[in-house]
């Protein structure tokens, strides 16, 4: 956890893959911890092609059935069929905007928002920002997108830096 906060969380990603692993975590979380995701993350990279969205949109229903026998990752129904929903999505998202991430980025202009949160009590749940983007993304078809995915999720990629003031990664972050 130490490591994934120090050098992963909030540090601005451009990168289609890495948005379609984050996108796809952070989904999984959805009524669980964090710390219960990142131990399976290896697991989620091997099940799900190493977060390759044109191999995931292939997935079969016969492939998908397998998955869910595989104690890698969450074995939710619902969560591993929306994966290969969220990956088909996300090419028509790439096909219109050039990179999901030029999408998701012009949502804040090219530049994070920085926060300064004094405690981790004062970081919101959800924003209007992930409010309408939760709300866009599940116009496009997304699935596992509510207000509170979406925000971890402009957290976890950098949109947002929420790292608390005297935190050392936030100084990290910022160069």
């Amino acid at each position: 956890m130490r490591a994934y906060h120090d050098h992963e969380w909030g540090v601005p990603s451009h990168d289609d893959r890495r948005l379609f692993e984050m996108l796809t975590l952070e989904g999984a979380q959805a009524g669980l911890s964090w710390a219960t995701i990142l131990n399976r993350r290896d697991g989620y990279r091997r099940a799900f092609a190493s977060f390759e969205p044109a191999k995931v949109a292939r997935f079969t229903d016969r492939r998908l059935e397998r998955l869910l026998q595989d104690p890698g990752i969450i074995r939710n129904r619902l969560k591993v069929y929306g994966t290969r929903t969220n990956a088909k999505a996300f090419i028509q998202v790439q096909g219109e905007f050039g990179s999901f991430s030029t999408y998701l980025w012009k949502w804040v202009d090219g530049a994070t928002i920085v926060n300064h949160p004094r405690s981790l009590s004062d970081l919101p749940a959800t924003t209007d920002l992930s409010d309408r983007i939760s709300t866009d993304l599940k116009r496009r078809n997304f699935t596992f997108v509510g207000s509170t995915i979406v925000y971890s999720l402009i957290q976890s990629v950098g949109l947002v830096d929420d790292h608390v003031v005297g935190c050392p990664a936030k100084k990290r972050v910022a160069s």
